[in-house]
């Protein structure tokens, strides 16, 4: 499969700069056999008592980072966690660093260059780690906002509160799994009341959110591991309720992403904690998720052959073209859709 084959008409218009207010008066988009238009509050009457719908409680960190290297700026992006202290990172301009050279983000706030490979991604090692870099993150950071939302210098005070989900409880990840931004307590209280049961596991979500796909053939794609878990408790709450008829409601493509790195070839879900590579393509054959509630993605992503996947390509682009031509808002900040599983992707 071409990298063309998931190409689509985006007007640059479309791309959200801020969300819905409140979060669930955002549009969602039906799509089965036909695409209706709704509206995320519509969501609970869209689900069965005994469904299960699984959030991911991933919390962004502000680790967008300013600092100095002598008197030359440098702009830094943590993404990977790799052992305490220690952070893979995207550093502009990154050309000139060199291992041992010392960045100072803060007079108290300081990392070294560890190492640097062919592509510019450096390794930084702080100056402190644990709950202490975290503070110094919260402190100095600025919240990693995709290249697509458009801000003068970094993010707001704003974003630091639009950019995190509701279920978000466990620091990790460096982007939102953004289907989440769509629920408030409101909307929580109604999906209760229907009959629907809640899990809830971990992703945080990694460098592949800001990464294009840069080769001509999808197959050479490499995808960046991010880490995950799914509790024993959850794994077999999802399991009792599949058990029980009720349909697995992934909230996002992290927990979807997830939910399928976990399950076995019958659908079970198993306990799970570590990295995941998972790329899902067209091609893949869906063992635990019935459902998808996702925002809308961009050309030539990742996340669009995920749901051309899950749907269907050709379903996949028809309501997209429905969706632009309706004027729905895409990616981070946008608008979401309801997809149902296709038999025949």
């Amino acid at each position: 499969m071409k990298i063309d084959d998931f190409d689509f008409d985006l007007p640059p218009g479309a791309i959200a700069q801020r969300p819905t207010v409140p979060r669930d008066a955002a549009r969602l988009l039906e799509v089965g056999d036909a695409v209706v238009d709704r509206m995320v509050r519509d969501l609970p009457g869209l689900l069965r008592p005994g469904d299960i719908m699984v959030c991911n409680d991933t919390r962004v960190i502000p680790v967008r980072l300013k600092g100095k290297r002598g008197e030359a700026g440098i702009e830094a992006t943590l993404h990977k966690e790799i052992a305490p202290g220690r952070w893979r990172a995207f550093v502009r301009p990154a050309r000139r660093l060199k291992p041992g050279q010392r960045i100072r983000f803060a007079p108290d706030f300081t990392a070294e260059v560890e190492a640097k490979d062919t592509t510019g991604e450096v390794i930084l090692a702080f100056d402190r780690d644990g709950p202490a870099l975290m503070a110094a993150l919260e402190t100095h950071g600025a919240m990693p906002l995709p290249p697509y939302i458009k801000r003068t210098g970094a993010a707001d005070d704003r974003d630091r509160i639009d950019y995190q989900t509701v279920f978000a409880s466990r620091p990790g990840a460096v982007a939102a799994p953004t289907a989440g931004l769509h629920f408030t307590p409101e909307l929580l209280a109604a999906v209760d009341d229907r009959g629907v049961g809640r899990a809830t596991v971990t992703l945080h979500v990694g460098a592949g959110t800001f990464l294009p796909v840069k080769a001509e053939n999808i197959e050479d794609h490499v995808m960046h591991p991010e880490w995950g878990e799914i509790g024993e408790a959850v794994a077999a709450e999802i399991n009792a309720a599949r058990a029980a008829g009720g349909r697995v409601v992934a909230v996002g493509t992290t927990s979807l992403r997830l939910l399928e790195t976990a399950a076995d070839r019958d659908g079970r879900v198993r306990p799970f904690a570590g990295d995941t590579r998972l790329f899902i393509k067209p091609g893949h054959r869906f063992r635990a998720v019935d459902l998808l509630l996702t925002n809308f993605h961009l050309p030539r992503s990742t996340l669009f052959m995920l749901v051309c996947a899950f749907s269907g390509t050709e379903r996949m682009k028809e309501a997209y073209r429905h969706a632009v031509a309706a004027g729905y808002r895409f990616y981070s900040y946008g608008d979401c859709c309801l997809l149902r599983r296709s038999a025949n992707p």
